[in-house]
């Protein structure tokens, strides 16, 4: 088997907390200790848990709330994991198939596809269609299926593009997949973090050989606590927690105490106001910086998550324009590059406004550098300064 490097999370591991500016994250700007506790109405007396390992499925308590966010659901059907790259990458486990393939749409969040590509599971692409809303194309799915793919990926609101998938999108994927008896993995991470307000359908529930994953990574701002899930069939529940014996076996104690407190009903509630609130706020500010930009960019305005998938009109590589932003300016974005499209900036939008200010400014200056061939050269150190 061999190793096909995940280019994006190398470049973020690698250099987010080595810039001044982060506008490569998707999420919005994270919630301290204090502050979850303090939304939750506890004190630091609710973090008093021994720290030994915890049920390696997730706590019942952690697994019942969960559940309770999907209709007619019993924790029977939730394993927990370490964030949702876990999740994906048990639930892809569980579902590849090294001869038929998957359907897999594009652009997409390329941690699944490099885990088939270097598993040699083959894969057959289904572009999201730009003009379209970036909405699958369903020629292209049916000819994947028809070519024997057993399983559909789908992120569903969309990283990079941050679009939703519309009521027909939905119905005819899943009218697709019971045709040819194809799963469908749905990676829903960016489920409640939408500009709108109106939460994303899921997959489950409405079609019975499904997977869906999740976290608390994007729309609960809780990244550091690594803690996901896998929904699906309970029938399905022993093998795929059977997987994670070989991976991190068990959510860490402490994690799985905070994701309870976090995924209380009321506590819930307040922390996606928080997120789009925050989302709202800062669209506005992006949305303003990109009308001021006279036409470099083409966008469609994201329905969900901290992310612009934004079309450029410079003469430039993405790659080198971002590793330009990256030692000059002292801005991480990331490069349409990594999902397969040069000319494409993914831009995070949820740092607090007054650094998504200045970052955008950079941003605009170093692409004035390159429209006038000017050299640039690094930002004072002062505001520089990581």
């Amino acid at each position: 088997m061999r190793y096909d490097p995940f280019t994006m999370e190398r470049w973020q591991s690698t250099y987010e907390h080595r810039v001044r500016f982060n506008l490569s994250e998707s999420g919005v700007h994270p919630l301290s200790l204090s502050e979850l506790l303090e939304l939750a109405d506890r004190d630091s007396d609710a973090l008093d848990v021994r720290l030994g390992y915890g049920q390696s499925n997730g706590s019942d308590e952690l697994r019942a709330r969960i559940a309770a966010m999907y209709p007619d659901t019993s924790q029977a059907s939730i394993v927990v994991t370490t964030g949702g790259a876990e999740a994906n990458f048990v639930a892809c486990w569980q579902l590849m198939d090294s001869e038929a393939g998957t359907a897999v749409t594009l652009p997409n969040y390329m941690q699944v596809p490099g885990l088939l590509d270097s598993f040699g599971v083959p894969i057959h692409p289904v572009h999201l269609v730009e003009e379209d809303g970036w909405q699958p194309n369903l020629n292209e799915l049916e000819s994947a299926l028809s070519k024997g793919a057993r399983s559909i990926l789908i992120t569903n609101p969309s990283n990079p593009t941050g679009a939703v998938l519309t009521e027909d999108s939905m119905s005819n994927v899943i009218s697709l997949a019971d045709q040819y008896g194809a799963w469908i993995l749905a990676d829903e991470v960016y489920r409640g973090a939408e500009l709108s307000g109106a939460e994303t359908p899921s997959f489950w529930g409405r079609y019975e050989r499904s997977l869906v994953t999740n976290s608390l990574s994007k729309a609960y701002s809780l990244p550091g606590l690594r803690l996901g899930w896998i929904v699906g069939p309970e029938d399905m529940m022993e093998s795929l927690w059977g997987r994670k014996d070989y991976t991190t076996i068990v959510p860490a104690s402490l994690s799985d105490l905070l994701a309870c407190i976090a995924l209380e009903p009321f506590t819930r509630t307040k922390i996606l106001e928080r997120t789009r609130g925050i989302l709202t706020q800062n669209m506005a500010v992006l949305a303003d910086w990109m009308n001021s930009q006279e036409g470099r960019f083409t966008y469609r305005p994201p329905d969900g998550g901290a992310i612009c998938y934004a079309r450029y009109h410079t003469d430039v590589n993405s790659s080198e324009f971002a590793e330009k932003l990256r030692t000059e300016m002292d801005l991480l974005v990331v490069p349409g590059d990594h999902f397969g499209m040069d000319g494409y900036l993914r831009l995070g939008f949820g740092p607090p406004v007054g650094e998504l200010e200045e970052a955008l400014g950079r941003l605009a200056e170093a692409f004035d550098q390159v429209d006038s061939g000017t050299a640039g050269s690094r930002v004072d150190a002062s505001s520089a300064a990581s």
